[in-house]
């Protein structure tokens, strides 16, 4: 006998107000159909005043607990992915403990940027089959257009604000090898962390500064890494591209997706998209992809799941899981 978790409950939210491409053209030198053939995007959310990604991250919590019939005192682990924290410390995620009044336990945030959902669900995933904890949430949660220079067209018509979440639970399991979350692989290339970053920083400028891109090489790695970090998945299980249900990536640009796709012998029908209604919203867009994926009535129960993630570091992973 074995712990496993699995995921029990799905949630997302995102900003009331809409940014939509049409109004970034009267911002900057870009069209609708300038950001749409090159991105997919055609629109992206943003925070309001006075509305923190733990803010954002709270409403997404609270939409997954529901779906796991689950209260927030049944909690005894919040992940929380972000590049966007409400405050220098302390962690974001104790915020978000402090707003649902989960129960007594531990609340830490993981910083791997686009990535961050994903290292965020393998560092829950592995602390639930040692037994520290039963019930987490795992969240990805930004406020992304706070560090954007609106003057870049390179950046800003690529990023919106938005939060996601899943309920993960962990119990004895004595069944098939592949059922809820079965494996992780995620890495890390820090030598490559000059063509994507944020020139600001507590300990070298003091500011916050602004998202800074290389996008023409981001883009050669993300399927290049992305690519083999999957493949990795699927030789450790010995699965094939044929065995997924759905594939949920991470929703940065629809060539990105279509690239690694094709790469690895998707089938279009597979992908879940949703990169066009929200943009890229970093660590939350997976679990927000994911969400549209179950509440669509798409994915269901029992369906075998890929994703995978790219993002500044450069950080990259891949994680496989059964609803």
């Amino acid at each position: 006998m074995t712990r496993r978790s699995f995921i029990r409950g799905t949630g997302g939210y995102l900003p009331e107000k809409v940014l939509t491409n049409d109004d970034l053209s009267a911002m900057l030198d870009t069209s609708d159909e300038w950001i749409r053939e090159r991105t997919g995007i055609k629109r992206r959310h943003v925070a309001a005043d006075g509305e923190m990604t733990s803010d954002i991250a709270a409403a997404a919590a609270r939409q997954a607990l529901d779906a796991a019939g689950m209260e927030p005192a049944d909690i005894d682990l919040i992940v929380l992915a972000t590049t966007t924290p409400d405050r220098t410390f302390p962690a974001t995620a104790t915020a978000v403990q402090a707003k649902l009044g989960t129960g007594p336990g531990a609340a830490f945030d993981v910083q791997a940027v686009c990535s961050g959902f994903l290292f965020g669900l393998a560092t829950a995933d592995s602390m639930m089959k040692q037994g520290l904890f039963n019930r987490a949430l795992v969240i990805g949660a930004e406020t992304f257009t706070r560090i954007l220079d609106w003057s870049d067209r390179g950046t800003a018509v690529l990023f919106g604000d938005g939060g996601g979440a899943v309920v993960i639970e962990a119990e004895e399991w004595t069944g098939a090898a592949d059922a809820g979350i079965i494996t992780h692989h995620i890495r890390t290339d820090g030598t490559k962390s000059d063509l994507l970053y944020v020139d600001g920083g507590v300990s070298s400028t003091g500011t916050i500064g602004h998202v800074r891109m290389e996008g023409n090489r981001v883009f050669k790695h993300a399927v290049a890494n992305i690519s083999s970090a999957i493949q990795a998945v699927l030789d450790e299980t010995g699965l094939t591209a044929d065995d997924i249900d759905w594939f949920v990536p991470h929703q940065a640009n629809k060539r990105i997706l279509d690239g690694v796709a094709k790469k690895m012998g998707i089938a279009e029908e597979k992908v879940v998209i949703t990169v066009d209604e929200h943009a890229n919203t970093s660590a939350a867009s997976i679990p927000l992809a994911l969400n549209h994926a179950v509440r669509s009535g798409r994915a269901k129960p029992g369906d075998l799941i890929l994703s995978e993630a790219m993002g500044g570091g450069f950080s990259w992973g891949a994680s496989l899981f059964r609803l």
